[in-house]
């Protein structure tokens, strides 16, 4: 650091084993640089303040790979100057192990894994696709080892067998949620079913949303997503121009998964892309995904920043705001309609409302179980359906495999309906393998332990973070060989649902577990999964998905998100043949829609 402000003092220490850290500060600032003698990693932090006040500051992490990356802390002020000047004295004097209980009676030690850093663990090496760098841990440390963010210990899963044994067979014990700041204390306030821990108020949420999501529930609504899913269908014709036009279909799969939701948790719907509650509660959705996640912001894992005015808290608290007064205004307009005695469809928000006094809900309380019930029910099979519609174009014997295997069972006088599934056993691995390739959330929703724990002598202590790593199982050569190619054969000899795949005694013949696994496993999985394929079947039966000279589909994913979708593209979708038109135009009419949606 340049000393043109005033004298620079520096101390050099060696923080562990082969790890170095040097400190050094003058009227200018504070710089800190810690550097492995393997040259694993080398990490500066620089922090300039003029009057006393923190102007800037970047972390900055460069692997021996070449590949970077940066983040940013806002400006903090004095406090959070000296909150780091501390934190790295109190680092120096005192390994980061020794604030946890790191082995059980027995002297079993908690999962080796790579050294932490001072203060952030191993957080700056997972800002961007932490996946992939757990992936490579996994082949360094093994199925079962754990990692530091901040304070916070995690152990990382990479085993269909491990996952079982602890998520499963011992899920009264790993079946609580870690409470994470920003998501469960901020954006949701401490309720819903997603962000909460094991305990009596979950309880009273779970059994709320699973009467709306349990298999009888589904069977009820199956017409609302049969109806959707050829909305969509004619949507995407239009839009096609008879196959003329190239557009980006990824707005229509979030409207009709948007629509599914606000069918079953308001009894209401949109007319087309363009209205506004679409781009609403997409926006909505997407700022939960930037906020949240397993490992999503260090405001999560260092307690300290959680007392500061951080952007990450601030961008919470509006987004808690945004969907209070969204989902929480649908509701009161639910109420508002059922006290004027109006025939207000069956719907989650009305069961709330007539269950809020036996039930002891408040208006927060069904202002974010409706939340999580959009965010979750519409990122997921939305991300999807945009996968397949990604993926698809660059593989036409795929295409016309599929569309063959339609024509021959369904034929071209009608649309492929649910109980056609079991019969179309191409089209059903389809669905299967784009869920391996593409699982919009490769680290699901972080367990957490209620317990001191040990797994075949490894040590596990109470309040440690589990996070499943379905990327190292879905992309395991030995299961999946060639595991990065895109093949449905993988699964043409499984007629199994998700649903049902979850359940085998055998965790290895599971299809995939972009579900979850365990007690906590997604409570919407049957919803989804019907959706899904009502919609990616409906798109084979109907459509040739084309990609364009000129316009190369990127199979990029967005980076920082915690729920994945692939970046903006564009095709083509050619109508398969002249009944399309007519078929989709009877199918709407039968539904109750509008005459003639097709022209």
């Amino acid at each position: 650091m340049a000393n043109a402000r005033g004298p620079q003092s520096a101390a050099a220490v060696q923080y562990r084993k082969g790890v170095h850290v040097l400190l050094s500060y003058n009227t200018a600032g504070i710089q800190f640089e810690t550097q492995s003698e393997a040259a694993y990693y080398h990490v500066k932090m620089n922090f300039t303040f003029d009057n006393a006040a923190l102007e800037s500051s970047r972390l900055l992490a460069c692997f021996t790979q070449g590949s970077g990356f940066s983040f940013i802390f806002g400006p903090l002020g004095w406090l959070c100057v000296a909150i780091i000047v501390v934190g790295f004295s109190i680092a120096k004097l005192q390994k980061q192990e020794s604030f946890r209980k790191l082995y059980d009676r027995a002297g079993n030690k908690i999962p080796h894994g790579p050294a932490p850093l001072p203060i952030v663990g191993s957080f700056p090496f997972l800002t961007h696709f932490p996946e992939v760098t757990l992936d490579k841990w996994t082949k360094k440390f093994g199925d079962l080892y754990s990692i530091w963010l901040g304070n916070q210990l995690f152990v990382i899963i990479s085993s269909p067998q491990i996952a079982k044994d602890l998520m499963v067979t011992n899920g009264a014990v790993f079946s609580s949620r870690k409470e994470m700041f920003i998501k469960s204390q901020i954006v949701f306030a401490g309720r819903g079913i997603t962000a909460t821990p094991y305990n009596d108020r979950w309880r009273k949420h779970r059994r709320i949303a699973t009467g709306w999501l349990n298999q009888k529930a589904v069977d009820s609504y199956t017409p609302v997503l049969d109806r959707e899913a050829t909305d969509m269908m004619i949507a995407l014709y239009e839009a096609s121009n008879n196959g003329e036009n190239l557009f980006n279909p990824q707005p229509f799969a979030g409207r009709c998964s948007l629509n599914n939701m606000l069918t079953i948790v308001f009894g209401m719907r949109t007319d087309s892309v363009e209205h506004p509650m679409v781009k609403t509660a997409l926006r909505l959705s997407r700022e939960f995904m930037n906020c949240t996640g397993p490992m999503s912001n260090l405001v999560d894992f260092v307690p300290l920043l959680q007392y500061l005015p951080t952007q990450m808290r601030t961008r919470g608290r509006k987004l808690h705001q945004d969907l209070v007064d969204t989902y929480g205004g649908l509701i009161n307009d639910t109420e508002q309609r059922m006290s004027r005695g109006e025939d207000v469809p069956e719907c989650l928000s009305k069961t709330m409302l007539k269950a809020r006094d036996e039930e002891q809900l408040d208006d927060l309380d069904m202002a974010i179980t409706a939340s999580a019930f959009m965010i979750g029910g519409v990122e997921t099979t939305a991300s999807i359906m945009q996968w397949f519609s990604a993926l698809i174009p660059a593989y036409p014997q795929i295409q016309k495999r599929a569309q063959e295997e339609l024509d021959r069972v369904v034929g071209r006088d009608r649309l492929p309906n649910v109980e056609d599934e079991a019969r179309l056993p191409y089209v059903h691995a389809i669905v299967k393998e784009v869920e391996r390739c593409h699982n919009p959330f490769w680290l699901g929703t972080p367990h957490v332990a209620s317990e001191d724990f040990t797994y075949k002598g490894k040590f596990i202590p109470k309040d440690t973070v589990l996070v499943l790593n379905t990327w190292t199982m879905h992309h395991d050569e030995k299961r999946h060989p060639n595991p990065m190619e895109f093949d449905p054969d993988r699964y043409i000899n499984d007629p199994l649902t998700a649903s049902q795949s979850s359940n085998l005694v055998d965790p290895y013949e599971r299809d995939h577990w972009m579900f979850g696994a365990g007690r906590r496993i997604c409570p919407g999985m049957v919803v989804a999964e019907r959706e899904i394929w009502l919609t990616i079947s409906r798109l084979i039966w109907a459509f040739t998905l084309e990609q364009v000279p000129g316009h190369p589909i990127d199979l990029k994913e967005y980076d920082g998100l915690s729920g994945r979708s692939p970046v903006p593209f564009y095709i083509k979708l050619i109508p398969r043949h002249e009944n399309v038109k007519k078929v989709l135009n009877a199918a709407w009419e039968k539904k109750g829609g509008r005459d003639g949606r097709t022209g």
